[in-house]
């Protein structure tokens, strides 16, 4: 096995030849690695596979430490991504560690709160004013905002191969990770032929819900955690500017067994995205029975069809088909590092099951992430290595895990109908409450804060079990 020893000043020549100067330039097709990348043999400190939020953020972080970090991605930026595009206080956190800029001059748009419509009645939060979190919120299309924090990492010195499809892992005579093997494709998706073997002595996964990888190295996914599924579109719309994000409780759907109307734990979306369109979607939690059994293209399509007409949203503004994806929840692929392989983002299940939200605990568990194997990398001995590569297990427990215990209860809470009804009818009456759920929902609880909601909302993560 490679040992543990950073290769960055072999690699500066290369890396430098074909690393971008700054975060605003672009990536090539290609990649943006130097000639020594074109190898058919390849190795790295650290390997990423996935160039997403997660990916992107460990990247960055690791490269930053001085590590030498190889990002593998199977497709070519820029591309899309089913998603909100909305970031939480939370999010612009991670945006800030990462020193990645956000002026509204480059297509950056900032939101006050969350706007929450449900029982007929209409109510805007704005977000905590917190000394932990921004008092902001942003919204930008995963198009430009993977993208952004790819050519963040680069610029930091990570390298990356786009179009390089990983197809498995390489692992030792102890079953142990040592590299991927992976293949070229082109910008259309197509096998052009090439293939790559990469070694490394640790692999991180970043390459999303299904986590081929992680399956690959024994890691299933776990059925008692709570799973969501999304779906959105973009609508040409005078709706596009917004000071708040906008959330409405109410989606209905054909009960499967008695044909009566029946109210979904979830809700949908509309975020202004500042350029002419609102992204709009919704988001369903499979802890009701109607899950798996309704068409949820068809949900969002009636839902839609209540909204006012002078908002121009119906299939004669859609800019683009309607898309879907799997929300993995509350640590629902375990252990997060093992042999070799360490989870971050989705391949982990870190979406928050209170409101479906990951890029901030994709772009947090890089963050984190990166600390833990940065130590690791500075252990003399493999045995102390490994000890702290397998306290990122600890580590995430502690940062997440009764926070997300909390967040599979109340999955499963409002995945009874009636529950649900009760509390947009009444809920909304109650704007302190309200209030305190904001924050709980958005896990923007002060950490140490003297505040009753702070107190309440650390005592009960604390209390609950880890996940």
């Amino acid at each position: 096995m490679k040992q543990f020893t950073s290769s960055r000043a072999d690699q500066h020549d290369a890396n430098t030849q074909g690393a971008m100067s700054s975060p605003s330039s672009p990536i090539g097709t290609s990649g943006t690695s130097g000639p020594a990348d074109q190898d058919a043999h390849l190795s790295a400190d650290v390997v990423v596979v996935g160039a997403g939020p997660a990916g992107s953020a460990t990247a960055a972080y690791l490269a930053m430490a001085g590590l030498d970090v190889l990002v593998l991605d199977k497709t070519h930026f820029p591309r899309e991504k089913v998603c909100g595009d909305g970031l939480t206080p939370r999010a612009v956190r991670e945006l800030i560690s990462l020193g990645v800029p956000t002026p509204e001059a480059d297509g950056w748009v900032r939101n006050k709160g969350l706007r929450i419509l449900g029982g007929g009645r209409r109510l805007e939060l704005d977000w905590p004013d917190s000394t932990a979190f921004p008092p902001y919120g942003l919204v930008r299309t995963r198009l430009d905002f993977d993208d952004i924090l790819a050519r963040n990492a680069v610029a930091h010195g990570a390298r990356l191969r786009q179009g390089c499809s990983v197809t498995g892992p390489i692992t030792d005579a102890r079953g142990r990770i040592v590299g991927v093997t992976a293949r070229r494709v082109d910008p259309a998706g197509r096998a052009t032929g090439e293939t790559t073997d990469v070694h490394a002595p640790l692999v991180v996964a970043a390459d999303g819900n299904s986590s081929r990888l992680s399956l690959a190295m024994g890691r299933q996914r776990r059925d008692d955690r709570p799973m969501g599924v999304a779906v959105r579109t973009y609508y040409t719309s005078p709706r596009t500017h917004d000071d708040y994000l906008e959330s409405w409780l109410e989606l209905w759907a054909q009960d499967p067994e008695t044909g009566r109307d029946l109210l979904l734990p979830g809700y949908g979306w509309i975020f202004g995205v500042g350029d002419g369109t609102s992204n709009v979607g919704l988001g369903i939690l499979n802890t009701s029975k109607a899950f798996g059994t309704v068409d949820y293209k068809d949900v969002m399509r009636r839902w839609v069809d209540t909204l006012p007409g002078d908002w121009t949203m119906g299939e004669a503004t859609m800019t683009q088909p309607i898309r879907g994806a799997a929300l993995p929840m509350g640590f629902n692929r375990q252990p997060h590092y093992a042999d070799g392989l360490l989870l971050v983002g989705d391949s982990g299940g870190m979406v928050n099951p209170f409101n479906g939200e990951g890029i901030a605990y994709a772009m947090e568990s890089g963050r984190l992430a990166a600390e833990i194997v940065a130590a690791a990398f500075a252990r003399p001995d493999d045995a102390g290595r490994e000890r702290v590569l397998h306290s990122y297990n600890v580590r995430m427990k502690q940062a997440l895990g009764g926070y997300y215990t909390l967040g599979r209860h109340f999955a499963t809470i409002i995945g009874h109908p009636e529950v649900m009804r009760l509390a947009t009818k009444h809920g909304l009456r109650r704007t302190t409450l309200m209030r305190l759920l904001l924050k709980i929902m958005a896990n923007l609880a002060e950490p140490g804060g003297r505040g009753a909601s702070d107190r309440v909302i650390n005592a009960l993560s604390r209390m609950a079990p880890d996940a």
